[in-house]
């Protein structure tokens, strides 16, 4: 362990784990020192909860943001954010302070004008905001967002010097028609066209088979697994082996505190972006404080 810890404080100093490593981008998020299920690759773990159209007051969300920072120690095994809705998002920043990441659920890819209900780049960024969602399968089918519409997203949050978390996945007709390797590839390079690997340092990938958000269901994490590899091994192609080992790629699809762990444990599985679940803190805080096999057990 001593030898691992010695490896990741050398990776540090020369800068080669700088997209990985949330307080690289967000200097105020506290880094833990536990070590993390993908310690070998210095990608740290990333566990993000998306609120979506919930909670419904300003009073919910200023409990459920507080129960969810109380969650987060020294021992948490990961950066943690959450992507809350516009009118909660300065709220929720001031009582999370900086053991967690604040992030927008969408973004508009324009500067200004007359974009009714938009929200842009650089209002977020006034805000102190530096991450947000792209791509996220609600977005793509009940807002009919396009591949090119999430890749204008992408690029203009880059173009600010944000980050951005793009989500990619499958529909069930297509994972049951063997189509999930194509359909993610598709997705990441649409999602990624015009993206320098330079600024790789700024995407996250999530990866959230459709028929598994909201429905209860999980994909394995065999089959998890088998994805991610498939993602890191299309990031291979497009940017070269060590931006694919650098670049954290998230599960996404009704994780829960029963099913997180198993999850976690495969080694190409970096974090969540968990839906439901990130509205109990008590569950979410679970899910933070993830238990593997190098977790040493409290008694």
């Amino acid at each position: 362990m001593k030898l691992v810890s010695a490896c990741a404080l050398l990776l540090s100093a020369l800068g080669s784990s700088s997209g990985f490593v949330a307080t690289n981008n967000h200097h105020s998020v506290r880094v833990s020192s536990s070590p993390s299920t993908t310690e070998l690759f210095a990608r740290k773990p990333f566990i993000t909860g998306n609120w979506k159209l919930n909670p419904q007051t300003k009073a919910e969300a200023v409990d459920l943001a507080r129960g969810i920072a109380a969650a987060i120690t020294d021992d948490s095994p990961c950066d943690v954010g959450l992507f809350v809705p516009f009118p909660f998002i300065g709220t929720v920043q001031e009582i999370v302070g900086d053991k967690l990441v604040v992030g927008a659920e969408m973004v508009t890819p324009e500067e200004k004008g007359a974009f009714t209900g938009g929200v842009s780049p650089v209002m977020l960024k006034s805000m102190g905001i530096e991450w947000a969602l792209a791509g996220h399968s609600e977005r793509r089918t009940i807002n009919k967002e396009s591949d090119e519409y999430i890749n204008a997203q992408c690029r203009m949050l880059i173009e600010h010097e944000m980050n951005v978390i793009l989500c990619i996945g499958e529909t069930l007709e297509e994972f049951e028609k063997d189509l999930v390797g194509p359909v993610c590839e598709i997705q990441l390079k649409k999602g990624l066209a015009g993206i320098d690997t330079e600024d790789m340092d700024k995407v996250t990938i999530a990866y959230e088979p459709v028929w598994a958000i909201g429905t209860g269901k999980v994909a394995t994490p065999e089959i998890a697994q088998s994805v991610h590899e498939q993602i890191r091994a299309i990031l291979k192609e497009m940017y070269g082996e060590e931006i694919a080992q650098e670049t954290r790629v998230l599960y996404g699809g009704s994780v829960s505190p029963e099913s997180v762990d198993g999850l976690l444990a495969k080694p190409d599985i970096d974090g969540a972006l968990v839906g439901g679940a990130s509205l109990n803190a008590k569950g979410f805080g679970r899910i933070i404080n993830f238990q593997t096999a190098e977790t040493p057990v409290k008694v």
